[in-house]
């Protein structure tokens, strides 16, 4: 013996065997999606398919240009407003 106290169990880890991974991963994605202005409840099925497949870089692409096209969103869509949409 060494003195030191025996090793605890680890934490038995949530059960996952009645809920889908992918479905845990899909909400976490809509959700990242929702908080950055997607209208992720207006999608189709099939373009939450499409979202459920980014890769990591692809959807930190995707919301770097979200965000970039909503930096200028307020210059893009004054000038609809005054034009009726003509100019872009």
């Amino acid at each position: 013996m060494t003195g030191q106290p025996p090793p605890t169990a680890p934490e038995p880890s949530p059960d996952t065997s009645t809920s889908d991974p992918s479905s845990l991963e899909a909400s976490s994605l809509e959700a990242t999606l929702h908080a950055a202005g997607f209208p992720v409840d207006l999608l189709t099925d099939e373009q939450r398919l499409v979202l459920g497949e980014l890769t990591p870089e692809e959807l930190t692409l995707l919301l770097d240009v979200k965000s970039r096209l909503d930096a200028v969103g307020p210059e893009v869509q004054a000038h609809g407003e005054i034009a009726g949409g003509a100019l872009f």
